[in-house]
């Protein structure tokens, strides 16, 4: 979570000169923020007596982003193979760098899956769900995104166990299995762990072995008991790499509320249709693909069956996709990064410009490529990095 100290009087601010993208429209103008909250927006907003002005500079000023998905973690855990980091050092070098991408609430994606090569195991996840829980120094809003690894019974038991034990915002289910998904054949489930740099030839077969001896009966019971232990803890749900039309009906059925990366288009407007959330990788439109050669996100955002934008891997991308020409107005494609995710999980009281909502709000010049010049959080300014 975000630590800024409650103060009896916290400064008050008037951000000015700036090209505000609202919900609805891109306006110049002013944003006056004060106790945390946005108090007034517009082209006729100028600041009070005790406001601290802020030139803005025709900068955009956009909602801090929304990531409810990103693992970059696991690269501040482990940025070289066999070296592995400070559990809170690389806690805080990741804060450091979202909210240098302008990611004010972030969701960490924490794998729970017992893959030692990788440097994932239940025993870490659950180390990284209590430092999240319990850091009070970073500057973004810090929460935690179980990801469950259905395809191993002990990473349900310690998913489970967690989401029971500890503040969790959302929990998704996956099941890597060869075949499925993400690895649409077998050979690209063995081409991926053979090429990870992290898996020898022997283990990558044994990771086949292994996965594909569960029956599908296993892991739908699986999937119901980690589903049906979110809506008991009143967790928002999501499922990953969603395969067909009919995975995203026995999902909706199960009462899975996101899906995140829908394997075909077809998929996506099944969940989308269904009224489920629909959440993609900003890697894969600023890339201009998937690198697994599944759908891709322009595509589904032409079909109109893209909601979310996620960081995955890359956090800078979550800034540079809203700048992404996809031939749509701004306000639509930033909505993708800040709104959209924000009602996905309910946070209502953010992820867009409007009086009354958290002062949660990024400075952004575009060109050469979209760069964060300042950065607030909760009202507070916790970022300023300007060109000379």
């Amino acid at each position: 979570m975000s630590q800024h100290t409650e103060q009896s009087a916290r400064q008050a601010y008037c951000i000015e000169n700036a090209r505000i993208v609202t919900p609805s429209d891109v306006v110049a103008g002013s944003v006056r923020i004060g106790d945390g909250e946005i108090r007034a927006v517009g082209s006729d907003v100028t600041p009070t007596g005790w406001d601290t002005a802020i030139d803005a500079g025709e900068q955009y000023l956009l909602p801090g982003l929304i990531d409810l998905h990103g693992d970059g973690i696991e690269n501040h855990l482990n940025p070289r193979n066999n070296t592995r980091v400070d559990t809170t050092m690389a806690l805080g070098t990741a804060d450091r760098e979202n909210i240098a991408a302008g990611i004010t609430t972030k969701y960490h994606a924490i794998s729970f899956e017992n893959d030692p090569q990788e440097g994932r195991s239940t025993e870490l996840a659950g180390e990284l769900t209590t430092a999240i829980e319990s850091a009070s120094s970073l500057l973004a809003d810090h929460r935690i995104h179980i990801r469950c690894e259905v395809t191993q019974e002990d990473a349900v038991a310690a998913g489970i166990s967690d989401l029971q034990s500890h503040d969790v915002d959302l929990v998704s289910v996956m099941s890597h299995i060869p075949g499925k998904g993400q690895f649409g054949d077998v050979d690209a489930f063995r081409e991926f762990y053979e090429s990870s740099d992290h898996h020898s030839v022997a283990e990558a077969e044994e990771l086949i072995e292994e996965r594909s001896g569960i029956s599908m009966a296993t892991i739908r019971d699986r999937i119901d008991r980690v589903i049906d232990t979110a809506h008991e803890r009143g967790v928002v749900t999501a499922s990953h790499d969603d395969e067909d039309p009919a995975e995203v009906t026995q999902l909706q059925e199960a009462g899975v509320d996101i899906s995140e990366y829908p394997i075909t288009l077809e998929t996506a407007k099944a969940a989308h249709d269904s009224g489920m959330t629909t959440v993609m990788g900003a890697p894969n439109l600023v890339q201009g693909g998937s690198q697994w050669g599944n759908l891709d996100s322009e595509t589904a955002i032409s079909a109109g069956v893209l909601d979310v934008l996620c960081a995955d891997y890359h956090p800078q991308s979550m800034l540079a996709a809203p700048f992404v020409d996809t031939d749509e107005p701004l306000a639509a494609r930033v909505a993708r990064v800040t709104k959209n995710p924000a009602d996905a999980v309910g946070l209502t009281d953010r992820g867009r410009i409007e009086t009354g909502a958290r002062a949660d709000l990024i400075l952004v010049e575009p060109e050469p490529t979209p760069t964060v010049s300042r950065a607030f959080v909760d009202g507070e300014p916790v970022y300023r990095a300007e060109a000379r």
